[in-house]
């Protein structure tokens, strides 16, 4: 069984994941001037709500969703004054999209307070150490963490990006490093290992890490956010084409992986985060029916045509796609308590 800590953080994230995505529509809505009727995070019988400016907000028993109800989303709406359906069609997008914009700022956000308190940024501008791993090559020829690189094999390494290019380039190759240790000049020969899936070489040494680094932090975050959008879409074409296994795990599964990464530390937990978010935002992008993709797709169809698309045809295939992932969320929850359980 999960422990409570474990539940408390899983709720703690979904709910700001939620709470994230939905400010994103509710945010552009209130700047477009449409009226927010409700405004929920949760499913299932309120257990705290209340009312302001005509916007009613409320916290629901079950935190594993969450939305914001738009004046005009009901076609017998979509004339009054204030309703989603009045506005031009670029707000309506920009209302529609924001939720997945506002997942992927979460992720940078997760990922640059990662970098900026627990990791810290490589300063890949010096050619210093910052870390020799015990028992690996660096160590055992007698490298120290604050050695400075002066040179490998008579070549001037004046950045740490030139020292790792050098060594990946030299599996199983004799190297000789000049290393400023104090006040002295040392020659260290050391060999690099073959990692086996890359044949690229490697001795066992770290940059130097800074933390508290505002922009440099940003930087990382912005790039690792960028860098899993493109994992997780190749991820997605792989899988469609058959050539990874459809492996997908559901509330249950992320609630154990989560269990899993806190006894690990904080910043894995913020990592893990950070990666559901631009899962959920990438997912809240596909055109699957009910799904913000299908209504971004809806609305440029409508541009396309110069009318829109009949609301009572449009709401039929959003509540069947709706009632497709009610029972694929089922199934996925089912095999993710067979895996965890049986």
């Amino acid at each position: 069984m999960f422990s409570t800590g474990t539940i408390i953080a899983s709720i703690i994230i979904f709910g700001l994941l939620i709470f994230v995505h939905e400010f994103g529509h509710y945010i552009v809505a209130k700047m477009a001037g449409i009226r927010v009727l409700e405004f929920a995070i949760g499913f299932g019988k309120e257990f705290l709500k209340w009312e302001k400016d005509g916007t009613q907000y409320s916290l629901r028993i079950f935190p594993l969703g969450g939305f914001c109800r738009l004046l005009g989303e009901d076609p017998e709406e979509a004339h009054k004054s204030g309703s989603f359906q009045e506005k031009t069609l670029v707000s309506r997008l920009a209302v529609i999209a924001a939720g997945s914009i506002m997942n992927f700022l979460l992720g940078i956000v997760l990922f640059s307070l990662v970098y900026f308190f627990f990791l810290g940024v490589p300063q890949t501008q010096v050619a210093q150490i910052g870390e020799v791993f015990p028992q690996g090559r660096a160590a055992e020829a007698g490298l120290e963490n604050g050695d400075i690189i002066l040179s490998i094999d008579g070549k001037e390494m004046e950045r740490w990006d030139d020292v790792v290019s050098y060594i990946n380039a030299r599996p199983d190759k004799d190297i000789s490093i000049l290393i400023n240790r104090g006040n002295s000049e040392l020659l260290i020969t050391v060999t690099p290992e073959e990692e086996k899936e890359s044949g690229k070489g490697y001795i066992g040494i770290a940059p130097v890490y800074k933390k508290y680094a505002f922009f440099s932090s940003i930087g990382l975050g912005i790039t690792y956010t960028w860098f899993f959008v493109k994992l997780i879409f190749v991820s997605l074409a792989q899988m469609i084409a058959g050539e990874i296994p459809a492996d997908v795990a559901g509330p249950v599964g992320i609630v154990a992986v989560v269990g899993e990464v806190m006894q690990t530390g904080i910043s894995n937990l913020f990592t893990l985060a950070a990666i559901i978010s631009i899962n959920l935002g990438i997912i809240n992008l596909l055109p699957i029916p009910a799904l913000d993709g299908s209504k971004l797709i809806f609305l440029l169809l409508e541009g396309i045509r110069g009318k829109p698309i009949d609301p009572q045809k449009e709401g039929f295939i959003h509540f069947v796609g709706f009632t497709v992932l009610i029972l694929l969320m089922i199934f996925i929850a089912f095999q993710d308590i067979c895996r965890l359980f049986l």
